[in-house]
């Protein structure tokens, strides 16, 4: 597989996965009351964290994007 995403690009996908799963389940800030917020919310927070483990980002690749050092 070819990488796309440099290590400081996975790293700031990682926290902010991170950061978007778990809000939901400390329920901070209260806007995640509403479940359909909470899913989405921690949906997008496994897609960072597996884009940000595997170093492989789709659109970066359907864009031509990549911030990956050579």
């Amino acid at each position: 597989m070819i990488f796309n995403i440099g290590i400081s690009d996975s790293i700031a996908r990682a926290l902010l996965g991170l950061a978007l799963f778990l809000a939901p389940l400390v329920d901070l800030p209260p806007v995640w009351s509403e479940s359909i917020y909470a899913y989405v919310s921690m949906a997008i927070g496994v897609v960072l964290m597996g884009t940000a483990l595997f170093r492989f980002c789709p659109l970066y690749r359907v864009f031509g994007i990549s911030t990956c050092k050579v």
